[in-house]
């Protein structure tokens, strides 16, 4: 259960970031930021612990485009924010759960001493 809990957060990054580079250019965006950025992006979730995608990044590229090294770098450290928030976010949610459970469970069991002592 804990682990489907954490897998909705990263299916929800994984579709946001999927059509950035399009939606960038959209933006009026320039198409180096925007390829930069999505190879970033993916970049950034796989080093924050996602499942899918990988590192992606066009070293002789990065290298000469600042554009390019810009989206690469922003998009980077955006999606890797991003998805650790998500991934702490599920983990104390179902932290919370937990505790809530443990509390429901003792309040019964006191309730059921308290009925058995009368």
């Amino acid at each position: 259960m804990r682990s489907f809990l954490l897998l909705i957060p990263i299916l929800a990054l994984l579709a946001a970031c999927q059509s950035s580079y399009e939606y960038l250019v959209a933006q009026g965006y320039p198409e180096p930021f925007a390829a930069g950025y999505n190879d970033g992006c993916g970049s950034g979730r796989q080093a924050a612990g996602a499942i899918t995608g990988g590192f992606k990044k066009d070293v002789p590229r990065y290298l000469k485009d600042a554009q390019y090294a810009e989206g690469w770098s922003d998009g980077f450290r955006q999606c890797q924010a991003e998805m650790a928030s998500a991934q702490q976010r599920a983990y104390e949610e179902q932290r919370n759960s937990d505790r809530d459970e443990k509390w429901e469970h003792d309040t019964d069991q006191a309730m059921a001493k308290a009925l058995r002592s009368r």
